[in-house]
This record gives structure tokens, C-alpha cells and sequence, in this order.
């Protein structure tokens, strides 16, 4: 699966930002769909996934409330809506898959996209 990640840039703090990430290649259906993100100097954080059907969605407690994952298979696409941004959540963000289901883990993820900055101003 190639995954292209898009929708980061510049906003104020408790503005909105709609990131999106396209695959191609393998059927994007078989796959849990997570988000993590990468801010300078810190490791990566996972941020949400989300399964195969959307049934499943699962939150890193820092964004419960504030973002919502979704995804359409017919699009072959995962989004991430954003919404009362704050200057902590300026990072990369970067879409991933797995084919292990709702894992909260990197190194469970088989394929990455190429990632999106999110800047967040106070």
C-alpha cells in the first residue's frame, strides 16, 4: 500500500485542520488505518487508529474529544479532523497501516506515508 498524506499547514490554537491520507496499491479495506504524529525532538506518538470497517476507533488521551478519525474505503482514504488545536499538537503527522487489526504500536505498522506538518501558533 502507498500512502500519501495531505491537509497539514499553519493554524491558530484552537483552530481546525482536515488531514487526509490516500493509498493505493493493496486493497486499502484490509487494513487498520492509524495516525501517529512526530514533534521535534520527541518520538513518535501514536494518535488514533481506526479498523478495517470503522467499528473499532481507539484515541491517545491527549486528543479524545478534540480529533476524530474516520475513513472511506470507496476512497481509499482515512482522515483526521482536528479541531481545538492547541501548540502541543504541532507535529508531523503521518498515516500508516496495519494488517493486525487496532494496534496502538509503530512497529506493528507495515507500510507509511510520507508524513504532513502541522504547525499550531498561540
Amino acid at each position: 500500500v502507498q500512502l500519501q498524506a495531505s491537509g497539514g499547514g499553519l493554524v491558530q490554537a484552537g483552530g481546525s485542520l482536515r488531514l487526509s491520507c490516500a493509498g493505493s496499491g493493496r486493497p486499502f479495506s484490509k487494513y487498520g488505518m492509524g495516525w501517529f504524529r512526530q514533534a521535534p525532538g520527541k518520538e513518535s506518538e501514536f494518535v488514533a487508529v481506526i479498523s478495517w470497517n470503522g467499528g473499532i476507533i481507539y484515541y491517545v488521551d491527549s486528543v479524545k474529544g478534540r480529533f476524530a478519525i474516520s475513513r472511506d474505503n470507496a476512497k481509499n482514504s482515512v482522515y483526521l479532523q482536528m479541531n481545538s488545536l492547541k501548540p502541543e499538537d504541532t507535529a508531523v503527522y503521518y498515516c500508516a497501516a496495519t494488517a493486525r487489526g487496532v494496534v496502538r504500536s509503530p512497529s506493528e505498522y507495515d507500510y507509511w506515508g510520507q508524513g504532513t506538518l502541522v504547525t499550531v501558533s498561540s
